[in-house]
């Protein structure tokens, strides 16, 4: 039991990795809170590159488990949109390697097709093709089509679940704000019995701070990234755990909660420097 729960999933990012003695526990569901460019979107894209490069490398160590697939949830991204993102700030090399690493799940369809969008904005086919696959998911909401991909991904996973802040706010009235927190707590009793680690990203303040904090209720651990300001017109961002179960005391023992992060084209995300919180 005991060597159980000191197995970590690495974030694949080198210099922070050590500080979490090896990563996250298996089976968190981990919210990734950031201002606009403060660094929630490069964790992510970071994790994927590096863990992608240990999976392929065939590296393996004691109490470190990698994730058995890797997939990436989005709601009005195409897939190449996001590997093209991702070779073009990282490295163009990355584009075949991470699309073969990577199971991406796109329901940017089902959400539009809730909207005024018209249909040949985002997807293919004859108009006749389109209404076929329009009437097939009338049934269907954004919620219920997420549960079902969700729910056919394997156990020991990783998940990428870009982004919160396109459904949320238009969930925010009444019962429909309710039947979405209760799916965020269903979505972390998930992880825990399938072991699936889930990365969830969302905008600071594009929603209320209520209802940021109902949402960060939600989950086992809220990491928070925001800019600084350095004087002389310089800004820095910084990253810093709002809460994380049952890592978080042995972080505060070390008083490392807080840190100055940076983006590099080589290594995506890096912890520069940590910032001794007392």
């Amino acid at each position: 039991m005991h060597d159980r729960l000191q197995i970590r999933m690495p974030t694949g990012i080198a210099s922070l990795d050590p500080v979490l003695e090896g990563g996250v526990p298996p089976g968190s569901a981990v919210l990734l809170l950031g201002e606009h460019g403060a660094g929630n979107v490069e964790f992510a894209q970071s994790s994927l590159m590096h863990l992608s490069q240990l999976k392929q490398s065939g590296t393996t160590r004691k109490q470190i488990q990698l994730p058995a697939t890797m997939s990436y949830v989005t709601f009005t991204r195409m897939r190449e949109d996001v590997l093209k993102e991702m070779a073009l700030s990282f490295n163009p090399a990355l584009y075949e390697q991470l699309g073969e690493e990577i199971i991406f799940h796109d329901l940017s369809e089902l959400y539009f097709d809730a909207s005024i969008v018209p249909p040949d904005w985002y997807c293919t086919g004859s108009i006749i093709e389109r209404l076929q696959r329009k009437q097939r998911r009338e049934n269907s909401d954004i919620l219920s089509e997420l549960a079902r991909v969700l729910g056919e991904i394997p156990e020991n996973s990783l998940v990428i679940l870009d982004s919160l802040t396109d459904v949320a706010p238009s969930l925010m009235q009444g019962t429909q704000w309710n039947a979405f927190i209760a799916f965020l707590r269903g979505l972390q009793q998930m992880t825990k019995r399938r072991s699936t680690t889930i990365y969830l990203l969302l905008t600071s303040g594009i929603l209320d701070r209520s209802r940021e904090l109902e949402i960060a209720d939600c989950v086992d651990a809220t990491i928070l990234f925001g800019w600084e300001d350095m004087g002389a017109q310089r800004r820095q961002r910084v990253m810093y755990f709002e809460r994380f179960r049952g890592v978080m005391p042995r972080l505060e023992e070390k008083n490392l909660v807080k840190f100055a992060i940076s983006v590099s084209a080589a290594e995506g995300l890096e912890v520069r420097n940590i910032r001794m919180v007392v």
